[in-house]
Order: C-alpha cells, then sequence, then structure tokens
C-alpha cells in the first residue's frame, strides 16, 4: 500500500495532475451512482461484503453518517464460512447460494442474531457457531448440505433485510442503496426490493460487474472528488490503514 501510494503521487507530481486517495469503501458506497436510474442524495445505504457490513446516512460526497455496523462478523464472511462448512469453494457466497437453489425451506431453523435489538447493529457470529454445530449433526448427503445453505442464506438475508427497512424509518427516507460483494445476492435484491417498495421506497443496486472489487468505482468515486476541488492540486496523501468512512471529508 505503501509502495502503491508513493508511486501515484510521484507520478502525479511527474505529471503535474492531482492525485486523489480513496477509501475503498467509498467506491463501494458510490458504485450505485453508475447504473442508471441512479439514486439521488440522501439515501441509507447498505454496505455489506466479506469484510463489511455496514448502514450508512449519505447526504452527499463525503457525507457519510454511520447509522450501524456488525459488533463481530460480517455477512459475507458468514456465507464464506458457512460455505466452507459445507464443503463448498471460495468465495463461497455464490457457491453457497447457488446450493441453496435446491435446498427446501422449513427444515432448519437458524437464529437472527439482533434482528430484533432495537439498534442498527448487527452479529453474525453466533449464526456462524449455530451452523457449525447444524453441520456437525448432519449427515453428509447433498440435498442435506443443499438444505442447510437455504437456512444460512435466508438467515443472513431477513436480517439485513429488517436492518435495512429500520434504517429507513429511522432516517425517514425512501431510499436505499446496497452495494458490497453480498449486494450481488439474488436473494437479498428480491426481497429488498419487495419490501422496500411497499412502504412507498426504492432500492438501488450497482451492475453486477460493480458488486464485487474493481477499479471502476475507484475510479468514478476519484473523479466526484476531483469535480468538487475546483482545480486544487496536491500531489500527496497519506496511507490509512485503519480508516473510519464517516471520518471522510472533501
Amino acid at each position: 500500500m505503501l509502495v502503491g501510494a508513493s508511486v501515484a503521487n510521484a507520478l502525479a507530481y511527474a505529471l503535474d495532475i492531482p492525485t486523489i486517495g480513496i477509501h475503498h469503501l467509498e467506491g463501494h458506497l458510490l458504485s450505485p451512482l453508475l447504473s442508471h436510474p441512479a439514486p439521488e442524495f440522501p439515501f441509507v445505504a447498505l454496505l455489506v461484503s466479506g469484510g463489511h457490513t455496514q448502514l450508512m446516512r449519505v447526504d452527499g460526497v463525503g457525507q457519510y453518517t454511520l447509522l450501524g455496523e456488525t459488533l463481530d462478523d460480517a455477512a459475507g464472511e458468514a456465507f464464506d464460512k458457512s460455505a466452507k462448512l459445507l464443503g463448498l469453494g471460495y468465495p463461497g457466497g455464490p457457491a453457497l447460494s447457488k446450493l441453496a437453489a435446491s435446498g427446501s425451506p422449513g427444515l432448519y431453523k437458524l437464529p437472527r442474531p439482533m434482528q430484533h435489538s432495537g439498534d442498527l447493529n448487527f452479529s453474525f457470529s453466533g449464526l456462524k457457531t449455530a451452523v457449525l454445530t447444524l453441520v456437525k449433526q448432519s449427515d453428509d448427503a447433498e440435498q442435506t448440505k443443499a438444505n442447510i445453505a437455504y437456512a444460512v442464506q435466508e438467515a443472513i438475508v431477513d436480517v439485513l433485510a429488517h436492518k435495512a427497512r429500520a434504517a429507513l424509518e429511522h432516517t425517514g427516507l425512501d431510499q436505499l442503496v446496497v452495494a458490497g460483494g453480498v449486494g450481488a445476492n439474488r436473494l437479498l435484491r428480491s426481497r429488498l426490493t419487495e419490501s422496500v417498495s411497499k412502504r412507498g421506497g426504492k432500492v438501488f443496486y450497482p451492475d453486477l460487474e460493480f458488486c464485487t472489487d474493481n477499479g471502476a468505482m475507484i475510479a468514478f468515486a476519484g473523479a466526484l472528488r476531483l469535480a468538487q476541488q475546483q482545480g486544487k492540486k496536491d500531489y500527496r496523501f497519506n496511507v490509512k490503514p485503519r480508516w473510519n468512512l464517516q471520518e471522510i471529508t472533501l
């Protein structure tokens, strides 16, 4: 990271052009603006990936307010670890979702941690433990694995959808943006679209190719920030290994 930043700063100085440091999560957060139709500020964003699960209020570029986040594991990690327990490959989220399509509902009941906690925070470590226990107690048949995958996906999506709706009610906003790798999950998309539309709101998703990590979202976030710098040139930016998204300012 330090080497990359040094090279970028040196190139900017040599070419006499600005250099802008972009937070990885800001790229995800703003990626739905690349799609059509695109949301307008303000909106609530559900950032959900292998490393992060957060709800943010977004009032503009660089104007982010944290509403809630996971207290332990991210939703994407719960997908990946559950997939590993079922003998699936990595990344586990898409593989688990594919297996869940042939599973049957109602056979296993997994916990929905903090679904009714009264706040907008998440927790998925308990769900992973429950999946581990269930796998150990079950046979190794392919249909059994599919049934467990179905239950895992339902539990994760139920929690994410419930908290996202609660965030809209809390803020009084009617636009929800879903970004990050887990945002490509088809069940999550259909569940959110249906439930949010019932309350008169609308959900926006990045195109599938922009859900996972990609250069386009970083370039786009950089372009938005550059447009607001009004010609200011700075050939330096500091690398921050731990950088809260809500601390970013223009």
